[in-house]
C-alpha cells in the first residue's frame, strides 16, 4: 500500500471576487520508506500542499489517501485523531512549548494518546536525536539546531509512518542544517520512516532519494513529469 497519493489536487482560496490558484492538478505518489524533496520559489505552493498531505487543510478538488485512507471523507475530529496517530509535522517553527523541558515537551504528545511509560518512551527518542543529555534544559536553553532535533523527536512521538517537514533548515546555519538533515536520513534509512521534505535548500534537497519541483501549483519530478510508483 503506497503511504501517499495524491490525485489531481486543487486549492483554490477565495477573497471576495477574487481567485487564487495555489495547486493545479497536483499528482504525487510516494511509497512506503521513501525520502522525496519538494522544492520550489516562494509561493509556489509547497506550504499549501504540505498542509494538505498532513490532514492540517483539504483540497478544494481531487483525493488524498493517506496509508489507504480518504482523509477529506473524515469530520474534523476524525482528521485530528488521524494525523496525530499516523503523520508527523515539523516546521520551521519548532512550536515547542517554551515553559516544558525537552523532555516534558516529548511527554505531551504520548501523555495525551493516553500511553503508559510517556518518561522510557521520550526518553528514548532523546537519545535518538542526539539529545539525551539536554533533557532537563527548556527551548530557551538550547540552540537553534537543538530544539528542531526535540522538534523531530515530538513529530515522532506517536510513531506515525509520513514524517512532513517544512523549510525546517531554513533558519539554521549551513552546519547545523547538515546535522539535522543527517539526522532525518538516517530515521529514513533504519526506521524506514518515509519522509517528505519541503524545500529552497538544493543542498537539503539532494540528500533525497528522489525530488519533486513545484512550479504554479503543478508537480513534476526533477527529470521530468512526476511518476507513479506502483
Amino acid at each position: 500500500m503506497d503511504t501517499l497519493q495524491l490525485q489531481e489536487l486543487y486549492k483554490i482560496y477565495k477573497e471576495g471576487d477574487i481567485e487564487t490558484v495555489a495547486l493545479r492538478g497536483a499528482s504525487l505518489t510516494v511509497q512506503p520508506g521513501e525520502f522525496v524533496a519538494i522544492t520550489g520559489r516562494s509561493g509556489a505552493g509547497k506550504s499549501t500542499l504540505l498542509h494538505i498531505m498532513g490532514g492540517i487543510s483539504i483540497p478544494s478538488a481531487g483525493r488524498v489517501l493517506i496509508n489507504g485512507s480518504y482523509i477529506a471523507k473524515m469530520s474534523e475530529s476524525e482528521r485530528t485523531v488521524f494525523r496525530r496517530r499516523q503523520i508527523g509535522v515539523v516546521f520551521q517553527t519548532d512550536n515547542l512549548v517554551p515553559f516544558l523541558t525537552a523532555l516534558e515537551n516529548i511527554m505531551l504528545p504520548i501523555q495525551l494518546a493516553g500511553r503508559k511509560n510517556c518518561a522510557h518512551e521520550a526518553r528514548t527518542l532523546l537519545f535518538e536525536v542526539g539529545l539525551q543529555n539536554r533533557a532537563n534544559h527548556k527551548p530557551g536553553m538550547l540552540s537553534g539546531g537543538e530544539r528542531q532535533r526535540v522538534a523531530i523527536a515530538v513529530a515522532l512521538a506517536n510513531r506515525p509512518n509520513l514524517l512532513l517537514a517544512d523549510e525546517l533548515t531554513g533558519e539554521l546555519d549551513t552546519a547545523t542544517a547538515d546535522q539535522v538533515m543527517e539526522l532525518l536520513a538516517g530515521l529514513n534509512s533504519e526506521h524506514k520512516l518515509t519522509l517528505i521534505v519541503v524545500t529552497h535548500n538544493k543542498v537539503v534537497a539532494a540528500r533525497a532519494n528522489r525530488q519533486v519541483h513545484i512550479t504554479d501549483g503543478q508537480l513534476t519530478e526533477s527529470t521530468g513529469t512526476v511518476r507513479s510508483i506502483s
